[in-house]
This record gives C-alpha cells, structure tokens and sequence, in this order.
C-alpha cells in the first residue's frame, strides 16, 4: 500500500511542474495582453489620459517588457512566498480576490456533492435490484431528461419557481441586506435559504448520470460467482447487497472525488452567472476576458493542481477501498 502511494506521488510531482509552465504559456496564447486591452479601451472611450509613456511604465511596472519565462520565474517564485502576484484588472492581490470567494464556492461544492450521492446511491441501488419494474423505468426516464436538460435552463426555471410561487428572492447567494454584512447566523440562515437553488441544479444533472452508473455496475456484479455462493450460504438478501457488490460499484463515485476538488475553483461557471453566484467561477471567466494574466494563470494552475490532488486523493480511496486495484 505505502509503494503504491509513494509510487502515484513521485508521478504527480513532475505533473504538477509541467502544468504550471503550460498554465502560465496558455495565458500568453492570446495576441496582445491586459494593457493593449486596456489602451485600446480607452481610445475607444476617447479617453487620452493615458499616454504611451504611462502604458510602457505600467508594462515595466508588472514586467510584462520581459521575455516570457522570466515572467515565469518571477510568477513561480512568488508563489512558492505565497504571492501569486498583482490583479491588473482589480489592482488588488491575487489570493485577496481568491480566498474571499473559496468559502461561499466550497459551499456550494460541498453541498452539490452531498446532495448528489445522498440520492443516487440509493436510487441507483433500487433501480438495479428492481430491474426493468415501473419503478425502474420511471427512474430511467427522469435520468435521461436530467442528462439532456441544460443546466442553465433548470436554473432559469427553479428561479421562476421560486420567485412565484416560495416568494424568494432569487440570484445571489444572499439578500440584499446580508450581501456586506459581517459574518452573523442571519447570514449564515440567509445563505442556506440561497443555496439550494444551485445545489439542486447542479445535483440533479450529476445524480442522474451517477445513478446510471450505479444500476449499471451493481448489475454487473449481482451476475457474478461470489453473489451466487454467498446467496447459496443462506446470507440474506439486504446484507449480501450492501456488503459486497455495493462496496465494488462504489468504484466510481469515489474515482469522482478527483473532479470534486477543482470545482472548488471552477464552482460550475455557468450556473454561477445565470444565478448571479458570488463564486470563483464568474471571476475565472471575467479574469480570462480581459486577459488578467496573474489572476487567470493562479487560476489554471489551482484547478490544474487541485485535479491532480484529487487524482491522488482517489487513487488512495480506491486502493483502501479495493485491493485489486493496489495490486496492478
């Protein structure tokens, strides 16, 4: 077991080395940078203000006049000193503007995950024990329309019930009166009245293809010898189910964990905006529009390194889990 684990962690170092060279060039692609956006803004603005003279001191100012892998050095070793660098958009600190929002955007995770393998666990289990009944076909039917419904469509239409017919107000995670308030239980209540509009929305497309799995492998396993001779040893039926092949179909669900930990960051952007979320999500796709090259580049490389974390996080489950896997 403890090869194994030292085996998956030499790989990810190097991985997580190449990745921060491909985050920081991938910002680079895009012709241009922060300050040519900007400049050209301002003319189209007819704002004459800022002189050639003042953008190139600017540029040296953030070293954006230097070639692209000392930026890179630079970028790095700030970051191993806990400095991930200068928002040109916002001129604030990168990891200000970061860590404020990763707690609502962990939340909001959190919450999703909970949401989601609280039901397709069960339902998934119900669905291959009762195979091909009504009750099985009428889950396969809402599995299939929560797959192809549009996440974006589910939350214009859970905002609309909500606001018509609950009486709430929609969009945000707070109410208007909460949005600045200091941290108090009425915030805290406030937020949870919020947060399961989005929780919803985005459990309801993850529980459906889950709960696909689910039947599917359990299926797969309650056909196989071992089932058949504990079955044949007198074991009842509920014990046998939960004890063996529920525990090798789980496989799955934890090899999700891996995708768990960057939606910490990425806090499903396009939920985030429909719902007007004070996430991490929204500020990722506003940080990549106007070519904020700090703030976009620590936030490739948090959802880069965050996923091969939770690579390595569901290599271990799955060992601890199922030994087979540990042993190939």
């Amino acid at each position: 077991m403890l090869r194994y684990i030292a085996r998956r962690f030499l790989v990810a170092i190097p991985t997580v080395v190449l990745i921060s060279i491909v985050s920081f060039f991938v910002i680079q692609l895009p012709p241009g940078d922060f300050l040519t956006s900007y400049a050209a803004t301002l003319k189209a603005q007819g704002d004459r203000s800022e002189s050639r003279q003042a953008l190139e001191l600017m540029r040296e100012r953030y070293g954006l006049n230097q070639p692209i892998y000392v930026q890179y050095l630079k970028w790095v070793r700030g970051m191993l000193q806990g400095d991930f660098g200068q928002s040109l958009e916002w001129q604030v600190p990168v990891a200000t503007l970061i860590w404020e929002r990763m707690g609502l955007t962990l939340a909001l995770s959190l919450g999703t995950l909970l949401f989601t393998w609280s039901l397709a666990i069960p339902i998934g289990v119900y669905s291959a024990t009762h195979q091909y009944s009504i009750a099985d076909y009428i889950i396969t039917i809402f599995g299939f329309i929560g797959m192809g419904v549009p996440s974006f469509l589910l939350a214009i239409i859970l905002m609309w019930f909500a606001f018509n017919y609950l009486g709430q107000n929609v969009g945000g995670l707070f109410s208007e009166p909460y949005i600045k308030a200091p941290w108090s239980w009425g915030k805290f209540v406030d937020l949870l009245k919020h947060l399961w509009i989005p929780v919803v929305i985005l459990g309801i497309s993850g529980n459906a293809s889950l709960i696909r799995i689910m039947r599917a492998q359990l299926l797969d396993e309650l056909h196989k010898p071992y089932v058949t001779t504990a079955r044949a040893k007198g074991l009842s039926e509920r014990r046998l189910i939960w004890k063996y092949p529920i525990r090798v179909a789980l496989n799955p669900f934890i090899s999700t964990v891996g995708w768990a930990l960057p939606g910490l960051i990425s806090g499903s952007t396009i939920i985030s905006v429909v719902l007007n979320l004070q996430t991490t999500g929204p500020l990722l796709l506003r940080a990549l529009n106007s070519q904020d090259m700090y703030l976009a580049g620590s936030f490739l490389l948090l959802l880069s390194v965050l996923t091969v974390i939770g690579t390595l996080v569901s290599d271990i489950l799955l060992a601890a889990l199922d030994p087979r896997i540990r042993l190939e």
